[in-house]
Formats: structure tokens, sequence, C-alpha cells
């Protein structure tokens, strides 16, 4: 039985405490601006932790397996800009070129279809309207972007602060890779001595479930991206590779990848093909496999066994950061949502106890 005086000391600690993260929550709401970079870095640092862990068991210390590992991300990031760049730029405008044609073709060919096969009338599904806003606006999106470019650079300031910005990620990303663990551990003795363990365990289940659908997941939208370009360029699609990469990263969500991808080429397919009955098989073999892939190889390598994330709570998740914090926000939400997984576990476990 605690006295009197123990119990309002308590009290006040427990208010203090609930203030002290209500104000730090505030801050960060209003820092948003200029978070970007060092949460960009954070999530760097924390992607590239355990390739760090195994450089060290190799016998290199810290800072050596630390830089070891920014040189190699810096070389891929620099063939990603020299290789894919331009080639998804060649892409969109190829897609810009088509997209009237295609409009053309579905107002024509495939509406028409579809009205006959469902019964509908010609009112109900009518593109003119969309191909002519497409056709007259088109043109001036181009000179739009080349008005807001030639703006953004003759401020220099913002150039300079996005540049800075930009510049600042691999730094922070760098310094905090390299003091991990010392950073946790000094994260770990902020909490009560008597609460550390509790605390050590839940940031170990956290770390398991965000590994999964953060670490996990993006090396099996990579893989998957991988292979649906690589599979519709060898059909001969023309937009195959944007097509396939954005499959891939729409395989941020369960299912919507394989969704997204399989309809868009197959639309992709009737308009560019004649004969387009075995390359939409094709197109359809080359999903159906990675679809085969994913279950089979991607995911139990890269994810495992862990508990994750409902697709339907992912999607809640992206939404709800992209409309609270923006990018920072968007970067956020997956973490955020596997801790708050996990805590509420740890609630229900210690309310039904």
């Amino acid at each position: 039985m605690l006295s009197p005086m123990a119990a309002t000391t308590k009290t006040y600690r427990t208010a203090l405490g609930f203030a002290l993260l209500v104000f730090t929550g505030f801050l960060i709401y209003l820092l948003r601006p200029i978070l970007t970079p060092f949460i960009a870095g954070a999530l760097l640092a924390y992607l590239s932790d355990p390739v760090t862990r195994r450089l060290q068991r190799v016998g290199l210390n810290r800072t050596l397996a630390t830089s070891i590992v920014f040189v190699v991300l810096t070389a891929l990031s620099a063939l990603a800009v020299l290789l894919l760049i331009p080639l998804i730029g060649r892409q969109i405008d190829m897609l810009q070129n088509q997209l009237p044609a295609m409009l053309a073709w579905l107002q024509s060919t495939a509406l028409p279809w579809l009205q006959q096969t469902l019964g509908l009338e010609a009112q109900t599904l009518n593109l003119d309207v969309v191909r002519q806003a497409i056709s007259e606006h088109w043109q001036s999106t181009g000179t739009l972007a080349a008005e807001l470019i030639d703006r953004v650079t003759r401020s220099g300031m913002a150039l300079a602060g996005t540049l800075a910005s930009v510049a600042l990620i691999p730094v922070v990303g760098f310094y905090l890779l390299r003091d991990w663990d010392n950073l946790l551990g000094k994260l770990l003795n902020l909490a009560p001595p008597r609460w550390r363990d509790t605390v050590s365990q839940l940031a170990h289940e956290c770390d398991e479930v965000v590994s999964a659908f953060v670490r996990g997941q993006l090396l099996v939208m990579i893989s998957l991206g991988i292979f649906y370009a690589a599979g519709l360029w060898l059909v001969g699609l023309q937009l195959g590779i944007l097509i396939g990469l954005l499959s891939g990263l729409a395989a941020i969500v369960p299912y919507l990848g394989f969704i997204v991808g399989i309809a868009a080429a197959s639309l992709a397919v009737l308009f560019q093909f004649g004969d387009w009955l075995v390359p939409l098989l094709l197109v359809w073999l080359v999903y159906g496999a990675g679809q085969v892939l994913e279950s089979v190889a991607f995911t139990p390598l890269f994810v495992g066994d862990r508990i994750g994330l409902h697709p339907v709570a992912v999607i809640f998740a992206v939404l709800a950061g992209g409309q609270l914090f923006g990018f920072v926000g968007v970067l956020l939400a997956l973490p955020i949502a596997a801790v708050i997984v996990v805590l509420m576990r740890h609630a229900h476990a210690y309310v039904t106890g």
C-alpha cells in the first residue's frame, strides 16, 4: 500500500511522462518539413544494419564495415541512376505518345465490345471527353514542367535547400549506422531500471515485425519488380519495364502488385498486338510465375514466418501517414504500424492475463 505522498509522486511522474510524450509528438509535427533527411537516413541505417553486422562477424570493425556498406550502396545508386532513370524516362515518353491512341482504341474497340457484352448504353461508357482533354492539355504539360523547373533553378535558396536535404541522407545514415549499437544502448538506459527488461523485449519483438515488413517486403518488392520487368520485356511489351517496376512497387500491399500489373499489362497487350492471344497468355504466365516465386521463394526467404500486418492495415497505415505527415509519414507508416501491432498484442495479453 503506497503512502499518500508516494501515490501523489507517482501520479505526478505519470502526468509528466504523458506531457513529455505529447510535447514530443507535437514538436515532431512542427518540425516535419525538415525531418525527411533524418528519417530517411535512419531508415537507411536500419536497413543496412544486418549487412554491417555480418561484415563485423568476418572480423571487420564497425567503422570499416559501415564504410564498405555505404560504398556499395553508393555504387548501386549510381548504377541505378545511370541505367534505370533514362530507361524509365523513355518508357514514360512512349506512354505519353501512345496514351491518346490508347484512349481511341478503348473508345472504338474495347468499349463497344463491353457495351455489347454487358448490354450497356452508349452514353454509359464514353471516353471522348477524356481523350479531348488529354489531347488539348498534354502538350502544355511539358511547358508547365519546364516553367516549374526554371522557377526552381532560379530560386537559389530552394534549390540549395533541396540539394542539402538530399546530401544529408547518406551523411546521417552513415553516422547512425556506425554508432547504431551505442545509440540503442543509450536509449535503453533512458528507461527506468525496473522496466529495461520489458523495454528490451518489446524492442526485440518490434524489430522482428519491422524487419519482416520493411526489410523483407522491400526485398520482395525489388525482386518482383525485376522479375516482372524482365519477363514483360522478353514478351516484347513496349511498356513492359515500366509496368513491371510499378507492379513491384505496388507489391507493398500483398496481391495489389499482381492485380494492378496483370490488368495494365493485359490492356497494353491488347492495344499493341494485332494477334494478341499468344502475348496475352505469355503475360499471364509471367505474372503467374511471379506469384509462385513470391509464395515459395521470395516471401519465405526475405520475410519468413514472422507475424505481419494485414493488407488492409498496410493500406490504412500508408494513407494515414501520408495524410498526417506527408512524405515523412509515408516513410514511417509501416514501422509505426508494426510497433503498434506489437504493443497492442502485449496490452491484450496484460489485460486478459
